[in-house]
């Protein structure tokens, strides 16, 4: 029975036992507590917590979910998985034990032809609380569940419980026999634990477990808590694993050997050219099962709108992604792997999940462009781990185990993107642990240290306390006059001279001031904060610079007191630069356009991940796996500029929250709102933002828009850069002088510039190559001459030469291989060709198989060198390069490369 049968059945019988179906929600899950929905219970925590009323008296459902804290188990066990299907009945004051325990017992052993899933009756056990007589009396009496297979447990064992007080009760869990081939017997009656042989968890494999949700619980530690009576309303929540159902059904060993999962496997066999045994703990099993799952969940991840990062659920979907990249080549696969395995994954889950054919062009991209990412970061990381773990491995004395130290660690984490986990796996696979601890600790110093920078931002790095003395002070919340107001008759609330509390301060001082009301914008949401002045009634006079919010709510107004005392109580008026304003707004409601108009170009899935917005100038960062293609780069300016033409309105409107989504309206994801926000729209619906920043009032205001370019700023995110107003006006100005002086230089109307430069760059590039061409067949012109001119150190002839200045390597390397070829290999052999590219000293050496047999290898004839050299190298034995910093050192390198020889060969 097919898996996607195997969840159609659960829904076909509970609905027709009158169970509303409820839709699987979204691996991100709802419960803000948690990363991700974990169980099938979570969308119905509410209900059994009796928090919110249940809209139905029964639910079914079959849950997507992701689990990663035992990520290390993947591809030994059994049961193991990072992405499973929770199936789940639920009864919220509706059936209880009875109920559930005969639908349990029915669903499960009815014939397939009578919708059930035919299981052997008398393979089936069930363990019950060892005081819930009632559980035990439906098992033995209704069901006819022979007492020998039924395991009464302790509390501890079988009882569940949210942790803290609140709703609790006992489990009847429903375990399958396989067979003695699995393990050895166990028995039924009372037990501390079951099964007590470790050996048996293959053989008893648990399906589903029913939990009754009958007591409420005290305080109390552990399972350690007192009973303080029964619930008003009981509950009913049931999970039964659709994977492990489907491994019993199927006939197969494992949950990886099921229709869902095996076909990436049989791909994998297919790439690799190794064969998949029969699930036992052959490493090569192993990792071959860690990809199957890890492509799964990846698959299913992004789907539901995950995006690789380095925090949160990003930061475990790089992870899954990274651990089946490297597994993959532990296989002997070195070529991209997910452009194959994923397409397989795909069309093996889309019977369950049809949205994944619908939505796989964006799913693929952003694992692709993952894998790419970590292909390089694997290449460049292990070099440098493996050459740490070898020292350190060689600097440990035996019978002591070699440790890494967490500096090293979090240099490979910082410098080159090396994930920790990722280091704790390969150093222990060459038996050399990690500090992790002084990791742990480095990690935590840099958060603090980018904590505080961005909390200078926002205090003038004073104390946080301070701020809070001066809110406390406060008689009423400061009220915000800046979406009508450029100009307000203020009081002086609080000040601060020094980062300290004062009651007041004279000219000249650097001061910060907090108003009573302000129409001052304090920077926010990516809109810079307003410049003004504040002129008191006494005559004193303050220069804004700045506004922030180091608390919510408080707008700091950061400036320079030029004349005159400030003290507190003072009344005056606040007066923004109206002109700095109108160039802030425009850039504002500009960003919003290029976002709508990115959208209806690429997708909807390139979603803001942060803005700058200055005057005359946008700075767009949004997510995305891949570049935006130059064509819809101008389709989005183009669009912007047409919808200002048509001068669309701009408007902005509070409403609850609830309803602002209702209406379509684009929020950034992981920010907080509250109840009610701010929504600002143009054009009416077509675009509709929450937003707290300011705005033009109609599009027209804006006047024109141009893109400078794109660019990537980080693994998945990239940036647009746009002028806006003046700063475009001003850029096509220069532009059009520039199109000027190059059609005068190159000789050309405007039109034909693009033709004409495009000839010229030709010419040059074909010169060049002539030029390149010359160039190495005069330093291939030395090769019979340099081979004539061998030395002998030892039994090894070497010929070493300072070519100069060259092109690049690949010039040394054609010298060094010719003169090689023209030794023969009669006797040993060595070359060994330095010279500088570009300022950087370089050198190549290359063996023949004559030298390689006396112990002569090319790539620690290179390591020699590059160190001379102030560099490093490598390379294989027969032919290896390197490079340095100190180009003065070449003649020093090769006489390194001479030493080196006379070392290895003798």
């Amino acid at each position: 029975m097919r898996t996607a049968e195997i969840r159609q059945r659960w829904l076909d019988y509970f609905e027709s036992k009158g169970h509303t179906l409820v839709p699987s929600v979204s691996l991100v899950s709802p419960d803000p507590s948690i990363l991700f929905t974990i169980a099938g219970m979570v969308p119905f925590i509410p209900y059994i917590l009796g928090s919110q009323e249940a809209p139905y008296k029964r639910a079914a459902s079959v849950q997507k979910c992701i689990r990663t804290n035992d990520i290390e188990n993947v591809g030994r066990t059994t049961r193991h998985g990072t992405f499973f299907q929770m199936a789940g009945n639920f009864s919220f004051g509706d059936y209880f034990k009875e109920g559930a325990i005969t639908y349990a017992w029915e669903l499960l052993t009815s014939e397939q032809s009578e919708g059930g899933y035919g299981l052997e009756a008398d393979r089936l056990w069930a363990t019950v609380w060892e005081e819930d007589d009632e559980s035990y009396r439906v098992l033995t009496e209704q069901v006819g569940l022979p007492v020998d297979r039924i395991v009464r447990l302790p509390r501890k064992e079988i009882f569940w419980d949210t942790g803290q007080p609140g709703p609790a009760g006992p489990c009847c869990e429903w375990f399958y026999d396989r067979g003695a081939q699995f393990g050895p017997d166990a028995t039924g009656g009372q037990h501390p634990v079951w099964p007590e042989d470790a050996a048996s968890e293959d053989r008893y494999i648990e399906i589903w477990n029913l939990v009754f949700d009958q007591y409420l619980r005290g305080e109390g530690q552990g399972k350690d808590y007192p009973l303080l009576g029964e619930l008003d309303q009981k509950s009913i929540d049931t999970g039964l694993g659709v994977e492990r159902l489907a491994y019993l059904l199927q006939g197969k060993n494992n949950l990886y050997e099921i229709d869902e999962v095996f076909p990436v496997i049989e791909r994998l066999q297919s790439l690799t050219g190794k064969r998949y045994a029969d699930g036992t703990s052959d490493e090569d099993d192993v990792r071959m099962r860690v990809v199957a799952d890890h492509v799964r969940s990846a698959l299913m991840l992004v789907g539901d709108g995950v995006r690789p990062s380095n925090e949160g659920r990003g930061y475990v979907l790089r992870r899954l992604i990274r651990r089946a990249v490297r597994s993959v080549r532990l296989l002997g696969y070195d070529e991209p792997a997910l452009v194959e395995l994923l397409p397989v994954s795909k069309d093996a889950m889309k019977a369950s999940y049809t949205y994944l054919e619908d939505d796989f062009a964006r799913i693929s991209e952003v694992v692709y462009a993952e894998e790419e990412s970590f292909r390089r970061t694997l290449a460049q990381g292990t070099t440098i781990l493996d050459t740490a773990v070898a020292r350190v491995k060689n600097g440990t004395a035996a019978g002591t185990t070699p440790v890494l130290g967490g500096d090293e660690a979090f240099a490979l984490h910082d410098t080159y993107g090396f994930p920790i986990d990722l280091t704790l796996e390969m150093a222990a696979e060459q038996g050399v642990e990690v500090d992790e601890k002084a990791f742990r600790d480095l990690m935590a110093e840099q958060k603090r240290r980018a904590r505080a920078d961005a909390l200078a931002k926002k205090t003038g790095h004073a104390d946080l306390r301070a701020y809070e003395s001066v809110e406390k002070e406060l008689t009423a919340p400061v009220e915000f006059l800046g979406y009508t107001d450029t100009k307000a008759e203020v009081g002086v609330a609080g000040l601060l001279v020094d980062g300290v509390p004062a009651p007041a301060a004279t000219a000249p001082a650097d001061v910060e001031v907090v108003l009573d009301r302000t129409p001052f914008y304090a920077e926010a949401g990516g809109q810079l904060a307003d410049h003004g002045t504040i002129v008191l009634d006494s005559g004193a006079t303050i220069e804004v610079d700045d506004v922030q919010r180091p608390l919510k709510g408080l707008s700091v107004h950061r400036g320079r007191l030029v004349e005159g005392t400030v003290a507190l109580g003072d009344r005056g008026t606040g007066t923004i630069d109206l002109a700095r304003r109108k160039a802030i707004s425009k850039a504002h409601s500009a960003t919003h356009m290029i976002h709508k108009a990115l959208h209806e170009a690429v997708g909807p899935d390139r979603t803001q991940a942060g803005s700058e917005n200055s005057p005359n100038r946008v700075r767009f960062d949004f997510r995305s796996a891949s570049a935006v293609p130059q064509s819809a780069l101008g389709e989005i300016e183009e669009r912007v500029n047409t919808l200002l033409v048509d001068n669309l309105d701009v408007t902005d409107q509070v409403m609850p929250i609830a309803e602002a989504k209702s209406l379509g309206a684009m929020a950034l994801f992981g920010e907080k709102y509250g109840d009610r926000v701010r929504v600002v729209s143009i054009g009416g619906d077509w675009s509709r933002e929450l937003c707290a920043g300011t705005h033009v009032k109609q599009s027209g205001e804006i006047g024109r828009v141009t893109l400078l370019g794109e660019s990537s700023v980080g693994s998945g995110v990239r940036r647009v850069e746009a002028l806006v107003g003046d700063g475009a006006y001003g850029f096509q100005a220069k532009e059009h002088a520039l199109v000027g002086q190059l059609t005068q230089l190159v000789g050309a109307r405007p039109e034909e510039l693009t033709d004409r430069v495009s000839s010229l760059m030709s010419r040059l590039r074909d010169a060049e190559k002539e030029l390149a061409g010359v160039r190495q067949g005069q330093l291939l012109a030395q090769a019979g001459p340099l081979a004539a001119q061998t030395g002998q150190v030892g039994s090894v002839r070497v010929v070493t030469h300072d070519a100069g200045d060259v092109a690049s390597a690949d010039d040394l390397r054609a010298l060094a291989l010719d003169v090689r070829s023209r030794l023969g290999e009669a006797d040993p052999a060595v070359v060994a060709v330095a010279g500088v590219a570009k300022g950087r000293p370089l050198v190549v050496a290359a063996t023949n198989g004559s030298a390689r047999q006396a112990g002569v290898r090319a790539g620690a004839l290179v390591k020699a060198a590059s160190g001379v050299l102030g560099g490093g190298g490598g390379g294989k034995d027969d032919v290896a390069q390197g490079g340095g910093q100190d180009a003065a050192a070449v003649p020093a390198a090769l006489d390194a490369v001479r030493d080196a020889v006379a070392a290895q060969a003798s």
